[in-house]
């Protein structure tokens, strides 16, 4: 290749994807889920992890196949995390020291309130009258509990994961709500494209499930109550949609640029060539009804992609199975890509996994790429009853053969941070 072929349209370095590793409710490692997901598998499941019953939503994408010693939401996000970095670093055969930096997307996890009340007889259920949250830090502050703060003590995850893979500089961890997996890609992908360095990591994990998570996003009204069965309680774009379903999970991506990955030869697994990212200030937790911020986030990523709409072939959207966030989509998707949109097919695989909130957009992003590189669609299940004021051309229950040469990913997360990805095939 000419030294211009590894340039993007701004003469960037052009950044490839040469490792990628996933854990989600259907399973661990990136070979496992992408069969089950074009399989059209449900990852939903009843909650067995802690007791619910009284609770209006009873079922999650929970991941309890791996082993965690110590059960709490930290140990659990960077047990998933470590994993899928082990499984990308192998597939893009990095031995020893990573020796780039590490962009990970963490839940912002607080300590639930069984660990509060553990503390022991300085507090107990009955005796929390006030500001319960200021009480709990008085009584933390007075009775040191070291096991306590790893317990919530989120930013440890990154500090574990570089110690563990040598990653250069202090690790960044990085919270944007349902865009942060998008967001700890695309802080790679300008790290690299700045020269600041040749390689980097980016981790996105959740493993925040928990009675409290459930009640707080009940109390939005965000959540799915059908229950019964589970695997049909995640039904994007259709009229009886109710609610997303909380999930947990992981993805890790090596992303190099790619005159560094070709010079080493490495194998090429995609192109991240676009990334826009874009704040709405009109609620705290609902998106823009018309949409407006996330038009401009996805006509961000085109734009630094250096494409125009009609070059995208299929979109891998947020999805989320919210009757205002699936409308809200469908609207701005409609605005960029007009009369065509009727005919770009669209997925979206919380149908499957559920959403895995901060690990959602590196998640996705690893499957847009596989779309590319196998030239599989994958199917949006429960999709019975389409909601005739979301005409989309959607990738309906069952897998779809397509060629494809570049994807739009969405991912709008609350209090308006929202975040899209282009990723492209490897170019010729």
């Amino acid at each position: 290749m000419s030294n211009s072929a590894y340039k993007d349209h701004l003469g960037r370095p052009l950044v490839a994807v040469t490792g990628m590793g996933v854990v989600t409710s259907l399973g661990q490692g990136v070979k496992d889920n992408w069969a089950a997901l074009t399989a059209g598998t449900s990852g939903i499941h009843p909650i067995t992890r802690f007791p619910c019953e009284g609770l209006s939503t009873r079922i999650c994408g929970m991941v309890d196949f791996i082993d965690i010693p110590v059960p709490n939401a930290v140990e659990r996000s960077y047990a998933f995390a470590r994993e899928t970095t082990i499984e990308a670093l192998a597939q893009a055969g990095v031995s020893g020291d990573f020796d780039g930096p590490l962009f990970l997307a963490a839940p912002p996890i607080e300590p639930e309130w069984n660990a509060r009340f553990e503390l022991g007889d300085r507090v107990r259920p009955e005796q929390m009258t006030g500001n319960a949250y200021e009480q709990f830090l008085a009584i933390l502050r007075e009775k040191a509990d070291p096991v306590l703060h790893e317990a919530f003590l989120y930013g440890a995850i990154s500090e574990r994961l570089a110690e563990r893979f040598g990653t250069r500089g202090l690790p960044v961890t990085l919270s944007t709500a349902c865009a942060s997996g998008a967001t700890a890609i695309q802080l790679g992908v300008e790290a690299i494209r700045q020269g600041r360095t040749n390689r980097a990591l980016s981790v996105a994990t959740d493993g925040s499930v928990s009675a409290e998570a459930l009640i707080r996003f009940s109390l939005l009204s965000a959540l799915s109550t059908n229950n019964d069965p589970p695997e049909k309680a995640s039904r994007p774009f259709t009229k009886d949609r109710d609610g997303f379903v909380i999930a947990e999970g992981a993805a890790t991506l090596v992303l190099e640029s790619l005159e560094a990955a070709v010079s080493r030869g490495a194998r090429i697994l995609g192109i991240i060539s676009g990334c826009g990212e874009k704040a709405d200030h009109f609620h705290r937790t609902r998106s823009s009804p018309g949409g407006a911020p996330a038009i401009a986030t996805i006509r961000a990523a085109l734009d630094d992609a250096g494409i125009s709409a009609d070059q995208i072939g299929y979109v891998n959207a947020h999805g989320t199975s919210t009757p205002e966030n699936d409308k809200m989509e469908y609207l701005a998707l409609s605005e960029v890509f007009g009369d065509r949109m009727a005919e770009v097919p669209v997925s979206s695989n919380k149908s499957m996994i559920g959403h895995t909130l901060t690990a959602a957009g590196a998640l996705e992003a690893v499957f847009s790429l596989l779309t590319i590189s196998t030239g599989t669609l994958p199917p949006t299940i429960n999709y019975d009853n389409p909601d005739p004021t979301i005409p989309l051309d959607v990738v309906a229950n069952v897998k779809r053969d397509a060629t494809v040469t570049s994807v739009l990913s969405n991912s709008f997360g609350f209090g308006g941070q929202n975040a899209c990805l282009v990723m492209a095939a490897e170019p010729a």
